[in-house]
């Protein structure tokens, strides 16, 4: 299959004059899979009531068993969220932490859940633990035996992304789950950026707690993550928001279940599209455009090193869709709207360990022209900041 192609490129709603290289972010909704959502809100409209109070849940099953079946677990061990931080915070929010627990990360995760764990920590007097992973990362043993050494008597968790936001690494979580089950440590990894750029398995992963976003990598509409909790720990998940879940007149077989569907009044129809967006991804052959996006990216990769003159931040193996690369001009928020308005470009620019760093994604509808595009881009704004 030959990516970036007009066929391919038609099934999205993208505006066809940028050059969109930071499907990561949030990601890009073919039209067919839009039409799905539209389809969902007018049920809700043609009968709120009946939509919201009865029949919701029943359509909310059938997309979880969608959804279980595609990322292999339960489909009563997962439930739906706006996005992954709502879902992270959930779990963090049910912890049992206590003062002097230790609570073991990276220093490659994404910004707002550091935050959303300082945040926890302030208030439970525990620790939260950055390990440093040094660049270039060139092997699974470099990585585990880097991460290992953070490991104490008092590690409590272990919280891990499986691809890295800023870094764009995957990381073998895999290994640090069986690892954290011999020592007896909570596992919760955030695997965001994971489901249909990998081939997501979470019963063999096998951790505690799992959160993906489908409306990155899948292509979803807007607002669909979820959560997966190991069937043990469900009864410690307390809902963020308390409402008619909650001691239910009605329960169902699930508190899990029953704390997280209902926390009030909202449209939930991107959630419902679940089962349009996997037959969109199986009738596409989805799986061949990941392997030959991932092709893509390893080609702009080192197009883009050469090119720029740059040094790789890890091997191949640490790749999927996405390549992260050091940048020597400083970038802010501003910086990098005028890059877009100027070059119509979109990348995504950010700040990590004090360095600036842009990440590249590649989808279905990105060629190798759009990798040229870019790095003229860049060095013309290089020459330009230099002026």
């Amino acid at each position: 299959m030959e990516l970036g192609t007009e066929r391919i490129k038609s099934l999205f709603m993208l505006d066809s004059n940028i050059t969109c290289l930071n499907h990561g972010s949030f990601g890009a909704c073919p039209k067919e899979v839009f039409s799905s959502l539209v389809k969902w809100q007018e049920t809700l409209e043609k009968n709120p009531v009946k939509h919201l109070a009865f029949d919701v849940f029943k359509y909310l099953e059938k997309s979880r068993e969608a959804l279980s079946l595609y990322v292999k677990c339960y489909k009563d061990d997962l439930a739906f969220f706006p996005n992954p931080s709502t879902a992270l915070n959930t779990v963090l929010r049910s912890l049992d932490l206590q003062k002097g627990d230790e609570i073991l990360t990276t220093d490659h995760e994404y910004g707002a859940m550091d935050r959303a764990w300082r945040f926890l920590c302030k208030k439970t007097g525990s620790i939260y633990i950055n390990q440093s992973i040094s660049l270039p990362l060139n092997s699974r043993e470099q990585f585990l035996n880097e991460f290992k050494k953070g490991i104490t008597k008092k590690t409590k968790v272990i919280f891990l992304s499986h691809i890295t936001s800023p870094t764009a690494l995957i990381f073998p979580v895999k290994e640090i789950c069986d690892i954290a089950r011999e020592r007896n440590i909570i596992t919760i990894i955030d695997g965001a950026h994971a489901p249909a750029q990998l081939d997501l398995d979470i019963l063999d992963i096998n951790p505690d707690f799992y959160c993906g976003a489908c409306h990155k990598w899948m292509c979803s509409p807007k607002g669909v993550a979820f959560l997966y909790v190991k069937r043990e720990f469900q009864a410690q998940i307390e809902p963020l928001v308390i409402s008619w879940g909650y001691e239910s007149d009605n329960p169902s077989h699930s508190q899990f279940l029953d704390y997280l569907q209902w926390q009030g009044t909202y449209d939930m129809s991107a959630y419902l599209a679940i089962p349009d967006t996997i037959d969109f991804l199986k009738k596409n052959n989805w799986d061949v455009v990941t392997q030959e996006c991932h092709k893509l990216n390893i080609w702009a990769k080192d197009k883009i090193l050469s090119e720029m003159g740059m040094d790789p931040l890890c091997s191949d193996l640490f790749l999927g869709q996405m390549s992260s690369f050091y940048f020597k001009d400083p970038m802010n928020d501003q910086s990098q709207i005028d890059f877009f308005d100027k070059y119509q470009t979109q990348v995504l620019f950010t700040l990590w360990n004090n360095r600036s760093l842009f990440r590249i994604s590649i989808q279905a509808y990105n060629n190798k022209q759009d990798i040229y595009r870019l790095i003229e881009a860049l060095k013309d704004y290089q020459k330009q900041a230099r002026v």
